[in-house]
């Protein structure tokens, strides 16, 4: 075993070192914090949110194709791996122009299917509305809308007093009651509830 002399204490764990202890993540927990007091430290700085996986695309092509080669370019075993990566990356282009165009035809069917139903919310819509103003036109030609059922009450305004409650109708013209305080409001002589008494 060996003796615990200076030269085997590691350097930041040494009293006598001028270096700062080494900070360490020993939890999640502490991880995260020290990730956060980090971003708090510089607040003026823009932070990088990753957010969805970008859209993969292709690289760009070449300019100039050096070894133009043909459906029979692999039949030599030196170019074969040359001639496989290129068909690969043919084929990846084309995979990816197919999905593009089947992501546009789905985009402008559903924007079709859209468009269609709102029209046929706005017919609709537009029917009931008309509906509506009918009957409110039928109601009001016949004395039955709101319009003439307010000219109706004011004419038989006193006939619908007098048949009221005389307790309600003393309420409604203001008189004192023993129940009331002149107001309308209830006086109650006993509290509903519980109640609490301080010591002090």
């Amino acid at each position: 075993m060996s003796e615990p002399i200076p030269e085997s204490i590691p350097t930041s764990a040494d009293p006598r070192s001028k270096r700062p202890t080494k900070k360490r993540a020993l939890t999640p927990r502490s991880g995260v914090a020290a990730d956060v007091e980090a971003l708090f430290a510089k607040p003026d700085r823009e932070i990088h949110i990753p957010g969805a996986v970008p859209r993969k695309g292709l690289a760009a092509p070449p300019e100039i194709v050096a070894n133009v080669q043909g459906s029979s370019a692999g039949a030599g075993s030196g170019e074969f791996h040359v001639y496989k990566a290129s068909r690969r990356r043919e084929y990846e282009r084309l995979r990816l122009m197919d999905e593009e165009v089947k992501k546009e035809e789905d985009e402008k069917a559903f924007q079709e299917r859209k468009a269609e139903q709102e029209k046929k919310d706005r017919a609709k819509t537009e029917k009931n509305r008309a509906r509506r103003e009918k009957q409110m036109a039928r109601k009001a030609k016949h004395g039955k809308g709101p319009k003439a059922q307010s000219a109706a009450d004011e004419k038989d305004g006193a006939v619908k007093k007098s048949a009221l409650n005389p307790v309600v109708l003393k309420l409604q013209e203001g008189e004192d009651d023993e129940m009331t305080n002149g107001g309308g409001e209830v006086q109650n002589t006993e509290e509903i509830g519980l109640v609490i008494e301080d010591d002090d």
